[in-house]
C-alpha cells in the first residue's frame, strides 16, 4: 500500500500560542515542531504564517497554521457547512479513559457532548478547541472480529441504499428496522 499511516492533518488556528496550550495541556499531545515563512513554500504566495505540529503516541501528527493576514474563519469551515461535520477524531484506549477525559475537560470548563454510541462500533465525546475546531475522542467498542467483518460486508449495502435514495426511509432493507441499527443475529 502506498500510504503507510497518517503523518498529519492540517487546519488553521486563531492563535498559535493558545493552540499549543490547549493541545498540550488539555489533550496531552507533544508539541514537536514549529516553522514559519513569509511566503508559502509550495505556491510562493505572500502569507506570513507559523506552522505548528503535535504528535500522538503512534507518531502521527495534527498541525495548524496561524495566518493573521489572510481572510477567513480560523476554523476554516464554510459557514454553510454544519459545524459537526469537519473534525479531528482521536482514539483513546478504553471507555474508562474516555469517561475520565470527559470529566477532566468538564472540570476545566469545556462543554462536552456525549458519550455517544455509534452503532456499537465506537463511542465518542465531542468538544471544541479555542479556534472552533470540533474535536472527538473515541474508543473502539466493537472488538469482535466476526462483527467487524459483518460491518465491512454491510458497508457496500449501506452505500448502495444511500446512493439510490439519499435518505433513510428504506433503511430497514439494510438495518432491519426503520430506526437504529437492528440487525439479524447469528442465532436467528
Amino acid at each position: 500500500m502506498l500510504c503507510k499511516k497518517l503523518h498529519h492533518a492540517a487546519f488553521r488556528c486563531r492563535d498559535a500560542a493558545e493552540t499549543v496550550k490547549f493541545y498540550t495541556e488539555v489533550l496531552g499531545l507533544k508539541f514537536t515542531h514549529a516553522m514559519g515563512e513569509d511566503h508559502v513554500p509550495s505556491t510562493g504566495k505572500y502569507s506570513p504564517h507559523v506552522h505548528i505540529f503535535f504528535e500522538m503516541e503512534d507518531g502521527s501528527h495534527i498541525a495548524f497554521f496561524e495566518c493573521p493576514k489572510d481572510p477567513g474563519e480560523p476554523s476554516g469551515r464554510d459557514p454553510a457547512t454544519p459545524g459537526w461535520i469537519q473534525h479531528f477524531a482521536f482514539e483513546v484506549d478504553s471507555m474508562e479513559t474516555l469517561l475520565a477525559a470527559k470529566q477532566d475537560m468538564e472540570a476545566k470548563g469545556l462543554k462536552v457532548v456525549g458519550v455517544t454510541n455509534h452503532d456499537d462500533f465506537i463511542s465518542s465525546i465531542y468538544f471544541f478547541d479555542p479556534s472552533g475546531h470540533r474535536l472527538e475522542l473515541t474508543v473502539r467498542t466493537c472488538l469482535d472480529p466476526v462483527q467487524l467483518r459483518a460491518y465491512e460486508e454491510e458497508a457496500p449495502k449501506v452505500l448502495a441504499l444511500w446512493n439510490a435514495t439519499r435518505d433513510w426511509s428504506q433503511r430497514e432493507k439494510v438495518f432491519g428496522s426503520k430506526t437504529g441499527y437492528s440487525r439479524p443475529t447469528a442465532d436467528a
